[in-house]
C-alpha cells in the first residue's frame, strides 16, 4: 500500500501530534484485547510453515467463551489445505430490511527469517512505544481487532439492526496458495453475503516528526495479473551470431511494454482524489483541472505523471519484473523469458490487458496470462452513508485529520467479493510510519498508541454502521 500513503502524504498538512509514549492499557477491555492480539501474533501462520487454521480455532475459542453459540460460528478448511483454515461468524441483527455488513481479515502473514530479524518475529516485543513481530501490522492488527469488536458486542448484548458477519481467512500474502476469502466466496457464500464489506486497505500516516497526516478510505483498487513474455530460437555458436537472437526479441518487446502509456481512466474515487489533489497542491493544480476535464491532454498528462504515484492512479499499468535467458556463456540463447506484472485499473479487463501487451510484444515474442487470474475489483459506490460514518467519527476521534477517499494501486483479498456484488471498503483507523512499519520487511512493528486508537474508533465505526 505504499502507493496509497505516499499519495496522503502530497495532501496532507500535519496536525496532530501522536505521543510515542505507550497508551494507557488499564481498562479490561483493552487487556482482554491484548491478550487475543498477542496470541494471534504468535501464532505463526506463514504459509507452508505455520497455521492459520489454529489461529481461527483460537479466535473461536474466544468466542464460544464470550458466549457466542456454535451455530454462529464456523472454523473452514478444505482436505487439501488443512493448516490454511479460516473462521467465520455472525451477530444477527433485529432488522431483516436492514441487510448484513461484512468484517474481513486475513490471519496469513509474509514469511519471516530470523536470523535477519533483531527480535524473535513470533515473539510480541513492547519496546520504546511500539509493538514489534510479524504481522504486529499486516493484517493481525485488524484481524484482532474485529474478532475483539465481536466478542465485545456479544459481551455487552448489542442487537445492531443490521446483522455483523465476521471472516478472519488465509492465503491473502501468496499468490499461489489456497485462499480462503476466494473459497468462501465461490463455495460458501452463504456465510459471508452482505450489503457490503469492511477491509484493509486504508488507515492513517504519521509524518517523520509523529504527527497524523491524513486517513484514506480505500474505495476501490486494481487487480495484479503477470503475463510471461517468451522468445525462442534455435540457438547455436557464440562465435558466429545471426542477427536472430531471443534476448534482443525479448528485449525489444519488453522496451515497447516500457514505452506504452495505457489510456487514461477515471473512476468517482479517483476524481475525488484529483479534485482534492489540485485543491491542496497548487502548482499542480492547473494540468489536473486539465486532465479532469479532458483525459487525453497529453501534455497535461505528462506534467501530472512525474509523480510515479499520481501516474499509476491514472491508469493501467505494466512493467517487467524477472527475466530469464540462455543457458551458457558461448552459446546462442534458444530460449528468454520475463515476467510482466500489471496493475489493472478498475473496468478494464485481463483479456483486454492481454491482448494490448500481445500487441506490443510483436510475433516473435509470444503473451500468456499467468495462473490464478484474479478477478477485477468493482469499483463500490462513493457511498455517502459510510463516508459519513467514517468522517463523523474520525472528527470525534483524530480531530483535525482529513479523510481523504483513494483507490489503491494495490491488491487486496477485496477483489474475491465482486462475483457476489458486495462493494469493499479499506477503512481508517489505523496509523503508520511513512516507512509503512516494516511490513513485509524486516522488524515489522506497530506504534502502541496506533493500535490502541485505531481500536476505539474501528469499533465505534462498526457499531454505527450496525446500529
Amino acid at each position: 500500500m505504499q502507493g496509497m500513503w505516499r499519495a496522503i502524504a502530497l495532501l496532507a498538512t500535519g496536525t496532530a501530534l501522536a505521543p510515542v509514549a505507550a497508551a494507557a492499557q488499564n481498562r479490561p477491555d483493552q487487556k482482554a484485547f491484548f491478550g487475543l492480539y498477542k496470541e494471534l501474533v504468535e501464532t505463526n501462520t506463514v504459509v507452508n510453515e505455520g497455521s492459520c487454521t489454529r489461529a481461527a480455532q483460537q479466535i473461536a475459542t474466544r468466542m464460544k467463551a464470550a458466549g457466542f453459540p456454535d451455530d454462529r460460528i464456523t472454523v473452514f478448511t478444505t482436505p487439501d489445505h488443512p493448516n490454511d483454515g479460516g473462521i467465520v461468524a455472525s451477530l444477527p441483527g433485529s432488522d431483516e430490511k436492514a441487510g448484513a455488513m461484512l468484517l474481513l481479515g486475513h490471519l496469513d502473514v509474509v514469511a519471516a527469517k530470523r536470523a535477519d530479524w533483531e527480535r524473535d518475529p513470533f515473539k510480541l516485543v513492547e519496546e520504546n512505544g511500539f509493538y514489534y513481530a510479524r504481522g504486529a501490522v499486516d493484517d493481525k492488527a485488524m484481524s484482532a481487532i474485529w474478532a475483539d469488536a465481536m466478542i465485545r458486542f456479544q459481551q455487552q448484548g448489542f442487537r445492531p439492526k443490521r446483522t455483523i458477519k465476521l471472516a478472519l481467512t488465509c492465503g491473502e500474502e501468496t499468490t499461489f496458495a489456497f485462499n480462503g476469502a476466494e473459497w468462501l466466496a465461490n463455495n460458501r457464500p452463504e456465510l459471508v453475503r452482505a450489503d457490503f464489506v469492511l477491509n484493509e486497505g486504508g488507515g492513517g500516516r504519521f509524518d517523520a516528526n509523529g504527527k497524523k497526516q491524513a486517513l484514506a478510505i480505500q474505495v476501490g483498487e486494481k487487480a495484479a495479473q503477470n503475463f510471461t513474455f517468451v522468445a525462442t530460437n534455435p540457438g547455436g555458436h557464440s562465435s558466429a551470431p545471426p542477427p536472430d537472437n531471443a534476448i534482443y526479441d525479448l528485449a525489444e518487446a519488453i522496451g515497447r511494454v516500457q514505452k506504452h502509456e495505457f489510456p487514461i481512466k477515471f473512476t468517482d474515487t479517483t476524481r475525488a482524489f484529483f479534485t482534492a489533489s489540485a485543491q491542496a497542491l497548487p502548482g499542480m493544480a492547473p494540468p489536473i483541472r486539465r486532465l479532469l476535464a479532458n483525459p487525453n491532454d497529453a501534455e497535461a498528462d505528462a506534467l501530472v505523471s512525474r509523480d510515479k504515484v499520481m501516474h499509476s492512479t491514472l491508469r493501467t499499468t505494466c512493467v517487467a519484473t524477472l527475466v530469464d535467458a540462455g543457458h551458457a556463456e558461448n552459446a546462442l540463447p534458444q530460449r528468454a523469458t520475463a515476467n510482466v506484472n500489471c496493475r489493472i485499473f478498475p473496468g478494464e479487463t485481463v483479456d483486454g490487458t492481454l491482448a494490448t501487451l500481445k500487441e506490443l510484444a510483436g510475433p516473435k515474442v509470444t503473451v500468456t496470462a499467468n495462473q490464478p487470474v484474479r478477478p477485477i475489483a468493482v469499483p463500490p459506490p462513493l457511498n455517502p452513508a459510510i463516508l459519513g460514518a467514517v468522517t463523523t467519527l474520525a472528527a470525534k476521534h483524530f480531530p483535525g485529520v482529513p479523510v481523504v477517499p483513494m483507490m489503491s494501486t494495490g491488491a487486496t483479498d477485496g477483489v474475491f467479493f465482486g462475483t457476489l456484488k458486495m462493494p469493499v471498503y479499506g477503512v481508517p483507523g489505523l496509523f503508520m510510519e511513512p516507512d509503512m512499519n516494516g511490513t513485509h520487511g524486516l522488524n515489522e512493528r506497530i506504534r502502541v498508541t496506533s493500535l490502541y486508537e485505531g481500536r476505539d474508533y474501528l469499533y465505534d465505526l462498526a457499531k454505527t454502521l450496525a446500529e
